[in-house]
């Protein structure tokens, strides 16, 4: 085994060689799904590969180490490899983290690797396709404006001038992307002003967690390059749409690749199947303490309302409830069927961590043969709380400091983090929260400051 790693290795090393790559990142994740990384000569490439770069837990966010622990180490994914698009003299690969020469507790890959290995034990890859949104800014007289002068409409979605306004670098965004092998299909002006949508190929969990975070990373950098700068705020402005990172999910046969959620003679309509519908249940079940990951900021619950954006309704989830092709909901089935998409995710979630938990909680539906009721097809916004209430509907946390509260108090979060990594998300939020909570806004001098 060690021989065939080895060689391995050597052939990928032959290969980055060839391409002109020099140096390699061992990169791995803070709790915000943030890329830190170690540049090493690609000289020293094997070294690299057997887990060589150590780092200080203590001085980052998240990762949860004393100053005086041994430091964790970074074991490179092979699979991984991304040649930097804009800098190709460098490849990234993003990382397991070690501690004494086993997986770390609290290391936000392992954690999704253990879920994905669950799912396998029972027979399923778990398909993971996520909508990326950002809004692309410059700075103008000490203010953030989109980068096009004429980006002024009241309801810019879709908008062709827009989009062709920002043709040069959303192009080399996209052409980048495809370069990786990650197959954008297509790419658009979405409901904000300076709001842009990419949409490529789904793969699994996995492999998605890893682009989406490289996604992040890239962006930025090309932004940067043009001198604008992109954000993934999820909500910025308070009269514009915020952005999400919609996930699309399904689970396929572990040998055949078959789409176990797809069916064509569904009663209820939505060409999904039983299994497709125990997993929302699972996801229903645990939604509260779900939201406290994929919608992971205080921001976060300001995109999270039925009203707010300068088209109108927000398009973001406000109640516990799934649907067909119905946007109000937060679990869509869209109208080709065999897929559910959770539409509460944000685009400032990490991706290793909100993929684990939701993927845990559709399991448990599985495997205890939950059932979700039938879907709602109605506009769910329009309905007042007393009427939600008399259907059985619950809203979705209305902060972050409820959204913790769930998820401190459902046993499916320890069981999925691991005890290290539960308190320690708990721990981080809550003073997050509070942080926030104990700030002086700006709102508050120019209600209170003159009018006491």
């Amino acid at each position: 085994m060690t021989e065939t790693l080895t060689a391995q290795i050597q052939d990928l090393k032959a290969d980055l060689e060839a391409q002109g790559v020099k140096y390699a990142l061992a990169s791995f994740v803070d709790i915000h799904g943030m890329c830190k990384a170690k540049s090493v000569p690609l000289s020293h490439f094997g070294q690299m590969m057997a887990g060589s770069e150590l780092f200080t837990g203590a001085a980052l966010d998240g990762v949860p180490q004393d100053i005086s622990d041994e430091e964790v180490a970074t074991y490179p994914d092979p699979n991984s490899v991304t040649i930097l698009p804009w800098k190709p003299e460098v490849a990234w690969f993003a990382s397991d983290l070690y501690l004494k020469g086993e997986p770390f507790e609290a290391c936000c890959r392992g954690i999704l690797k253990k879920v994905l290995a669950e799912a396998a034990g029972m027979g399923f890859t778990f398909n993971l396709g996520i909508e990326t949104e950002f809004f692309m800014l410059k700075e103008t007289d000490g203010k953030s404006v989109p980068v096009s002068d004429r980006d002024t409409l009241a309801k810019p979605c879709y908008d062709l001038q827009g989009l062709l306004d920002n043709y040069t670098w959303i192009t080399e965004i996209v052409e980048a992307m495809n370069s990786l092998g990650w197959d954008v299909y297509s790419f658009d002006h979405e409901d904000g002003n300076g709001q842009f949508e990419t949409d490529f190929a789904y793969c699994d969990a996995l492999k998605m967690a890893d682009r989406f975070t490289f996604f992040r990373l890239m962006v930025k950098e090309i932004a940067r390059k043009h001198g604008f700068f992109a954000t993934f705020m999820p909500k910025p402005f308070a009269n514009r749409t915020g952005s999400g990172a919609h996930y699309n999910m399904s689970l396929a046969d572990i040998n055949t690749g078959t789409n176990l959620f797809y069916d064509s003679d569904d009663p209820r309509g939505c060409k999904l199947s039983k299994l497709g519908y125990q997993f929302i249940a699972g996801i229903l079940k645990h939604a509260p303490a779900i939201c406290a990951v994929i919608a992971p900021t205080v921001n976060s619950y300001k995109r999270l309302v039925a009203r707010g954006s300068m088209s109108g309704f927000t398009w973001a989830p406000v109640y516990r409830c799934y649907g067909n092709n119905n946007r109000t909901n937060l679990l869509r089935i869209p109208l080709a069927g065999g897929r559910v998409e959770c539409r509460a995710a944000d685009i400032s979630s990490n991706p290793y961590l909100g993929a684990a938990v939701i993927l845990a909680a559709g399991l448990e539906g599985i495997r205890d043969g939950l059932d979700p009721g039938e879907p709602h097809t109605e506009n769910m916004y329009s309905y007042s709380l007393e009427q939600l209430a008399t259907m059985g509907i619950q809203c979705l946390p209305r902060n972050l400091s409820e959204a913790i509260a769930a998820f401190a108090s459902d046993p499916l979060s320890e069981t999925t983090f691991g005890t290290l990594m539960y308190n320690t998300y708990i721990q981080f939020k809550s003073q997050e929260w509070e942080d926030y909570h104990t700030h002086i806004s700006d709102w508050e001098i120019q209600r209170y400051l003159k009018f006491f």
